[in-house]
């Protein structure tokens, strides 16, 4: 895990070139799941904090900025979706924005790891009313292997996962080429998949590579961004994708 650097009592978030610190109050949770370490602190300027497997996935503080636009881009381009599928998104801030729409009828949620729900749903309120919603109903398994079982079709798929990393890890099964291509399979004919894409200053590489799989698999993809300052480079991006030629992004 990038390190809780105890002697200073600081987390550093870091690439090879890049380090982005917040100063640790105080430690709510560690510990390990059989999948991956998972951290929660408390910081003075950004409220608590959730990191998994040494990456700051959310604070307090700035995690409306990513949530917003991930679930309200592809929502808002849809001319009417009622059913949606969240994968990953297991402290509940998509799922919490996603039923603010009113033509949303059913939410279904597919995170892999149980002690993430557990985690956010003691520590991180302010996202993990999401998973509690009475449209939301939360599956418990791996995305990959969800998407290929499911039996009905979606509106709106969103991908909220982890980062891409080199290493495999969880969410390694979420950028592949047969991922994107089960996601399509899973949408309804008019269906739009959002899936998170990395920051386009500090992971360009890794943002084209998802950028190329998606448009080899969808007719029209686009990539938009938000600023988020907890992010190392200071932005999130995504890939909104479909096959429609209903649906005009920008």
């Amino acid at each position: 895990m990038s390190g809780l650097v105890k002697s200073e009592g600081w987390f550093y978030d870091d690439l090879d070139n890049v380090k982005i610190g917040f100063k640790v109050d105080e430690v709510l949770f560690r510990g390990k799941s059989p999948l991956q370490d998972i951290l929660v602190f408390q910081n003075a300027e950004f409220g608590r904090v959730l990191v998994i497997d040494g990456t700051i996935q959310l604070t307090e503080k700035d995690e409306c900025a990513y949530h917003e636009m991930i679930a309200h881009l592809p929502l808002n381009s849809h001319p009417e979706p009622k059913r949606v599928l969240i994968l990953g998104g297991g402290d509940g801030g998509v799922a919490r924005e996603v039923v603010k729409n009113s033509t949303v009828e059913t939410v279904d949620i597919c995170e892999i790891d149980q002690m993430v729900l557990d985690v956010s749903r003691k520590y991180l309120p302010f996202t993990s009313c999401g998973l509690d919603h009475p449209k939301v109903t939360v599956h418990v398994q791996d995305g990959a292997e969800f998407i290929k079982a499911v039996q009905h079709k979606y509106d709106v798929i969103i991908t909220d996962s982890s980062d891409f990393t080199e290493e495999p890890s969880p969410s390694t099964a979420l950028f592949q080429l047969q991922y994107y291509q089960g996601v399509k399979e899973a949408l309804a004919p008019d269906g739009i998949m959002c899936s998170q894409a990395m920051g386009m200053w500090t992971d360009e590489d890794h943002t084209r590579m998802i950028f190329q799989a998606c448009a080899s698999v969808f007719n029209s993809v686009e990539y938009a961004h938000t600023y988020v300052p907890s992010s190392l480079g200071g932005c999130n991006g995504f890939v909104l994708c479909t096959d429609t030629q209903i649906v005009k992004f920008r």
